[in-house]
């Protein structure tokens, strides 16, 4: 997040809208994410999703760490640092994805938002994801968030990098298949007609994070 920041190429949908917020509080991007963070988190209230120890994780160490790169890593004025800049952080973006998702202790509050409403709408992960960034992006540009190649970059890459990192960093369960884990270490719903059930059981909803 840092690296894509001092890229100044555009940002995920999330991050303009938080670098929106950072343009009009005095606060810096780490708290603004931290508190975004939190207040996402009381949404999982109604959705019925229960955090853990990913969970607050990534409320805590992602904004202390983001500030941390912002402070060390100077903003670059020439495209032959900003480029690389940006390639490298959507690559460590998708790698972090795999690993923290692998390593089920609960998902971080935006994708717990995203899976709660997919499984209590019934609705595709793919259609909820959809909507949430479409709506975090269109705000956060009206805030005056940073949109730009990054951001289209973001929009393209995550996805096919996702999931080859949840492929590689993937545990096996118990049955040696780790395809049949899910997010956050929780079994999916298996009512009938859920999108996360396929012919033969259960699907996991980490294949339909992409």
């Amino acid at each position: 997040m840092g690296l894509q920041v001092r890229a100044a190429l555009g940002l995920d949908p999330w991050d303009v809208f938080h670098q929106g917020l950072v343009k009009r509080t005095p606060l810096s991007f780490g708290t603004v994410t931290m508190i975004v963070g939190a207040a996402v988190l009381l949404l999982w209230i109604p959705l019925r999703q229960r955090p853990g120890l990913g969970t607050v994780s990534n409320v805590l160490v992602i904004g202390v760490t983001v500030d941390a790169t912002l402070w060390l890593v100077p903003q670059p004025e020439a495209l032959a640092w900003r480029v690389p800049l940006l390639v490298i952080s959507v690559v460590v973006g998708g790698a972090a994805t795999g690993l923290y998702i692998s390593a089920r202790f609960g998902p971080g509050p935006r994708d717990g938002l995203m899976t709660g409403l997919h499984q209590r709408t019934g609705r595709s992960v793919r259609l909820v994801r959809t909507g949430i960034e479409v709506a975090v992006l269109a705000t956060g540009f009206a805030l005056g968030g940073s949109v730009g190649v990054g951001t289209v970059l973001y929009a393209l890459a995550i996805g096919p990098l996702s999931q080859y990192f949840l492929g590689l960093f993937a545990i096996p369960s118990a049955t040696g298949d780790a395809a049949d884990d899910t997010v956050g270490g929780a079994p999916g719903p298996t009512t009938e007609g859920s999108p996360v059930v396929a012919q033969g059981g259960p699907r996991s909803p980490i294949r339909d994070l992409i």
